[in-house]
Order: C-alpha cells, then sequence, then structure tokens
C-alpha cells in the first residue's frame, strides 16, 4: 500500500508542513481543521457556531475529494478553547451525524492555531 496525498482547493491551504489529508489503504487521516473559508483565506469568527459550521463544511471537502462522506467517519478529535462552549459545537457537529455517529473525544485546549476557538480532525474509512 501507498500513501495518497488528498488535496482540494474546496478546504483552506495547509498552513504548515503537512497535508489536508491522507488516504492509506482505506484509512482516510484528515488535518485538524480550522475555520477558515477556502475561498477568502479568511478566518470566520463571528460566533461559536459559525466557526463550527465552517470547520464541518472544510472536513466535508475533504471527504468529498477522498470520494467519501461522513456515514465514513470512524473517529473525530474536537479541540475547544472553552468548553463551556461544548453545547453549542455539539450541536452543529451532530447535524452532520443523524444515525452513524463516530467514537469521538472534545478536549479543552490553551490555544489553537490563528487563536480560532475550535479545531476537528477526522479518521474515515471505505
Amino acid at each position: 500500500m501507498e500513501k495518497r496525498i488528498i488535496q482540494t482547493d474546496k478546504a483552506p491551504a495547509p498552513i504548515g508542513p503537512y497535508n489536508q489529508a491522507v488516504q492509506f489503504g482505506n484509512l482516510l487521516y484528515i488535518s485538524g481543521q480550522i475555520p477558515i473559508d477556502a475561498k477568502s483565506g479568511n478566518l470566520i469568527q463571528t460566533s461559536i457556531e459559525d466557526e463550527t459550521e465552517k470547520v464541518m463544511e472544510n472536513l466535508s471537502a475533504i471527504l468529498e475529494a477522498a470520494g467519501m462522506d461522513f456515514t465514513n467517519v470512524l473517529k473525530s478529535s474536537i479541540f475547544l478553547t472553552d468548553m463551556e462552549q461544548f453545547g453549542k459545537v455539539n450541536e452543529i457537529y451532530g447535524k452532520y451525524f443523524i444515525n452513524n455517529a463516530p467514537a469521538r473525544e472534545t478536549i479543552q485546549v490553551s490555544g489553537l492555531p490563528k487563536g480560532v476557538n475550535v479545531e476537528i480532525s477526522m479518521i474515515a474509512g471505505k
């Protein structure tokens, strides 16, 4: 098996030495996504709900580029700067997993890239 780099212009370009996602066999490892609008390059920071929605849109675009969708997600990691926002993030996140939620952890961190409030990474498989 070879690793395959997944790249789409529908999600923001990496801001460091990493790829949006790497596929190895039937598994897809998606790097943490933050609320950057891929077209404008602007951060979305109007509300935690808007941030989370943009992160999920970015993740969706990467999944699509790999020929997958949210039903393929096996594991998510959510990083928050304020656990008080958990309920709002969970509400937006939950809209993407109606009957097929993956394993997940949510972790409070002291800071995230570009000062955002939420970052989410995923592992998916076919």
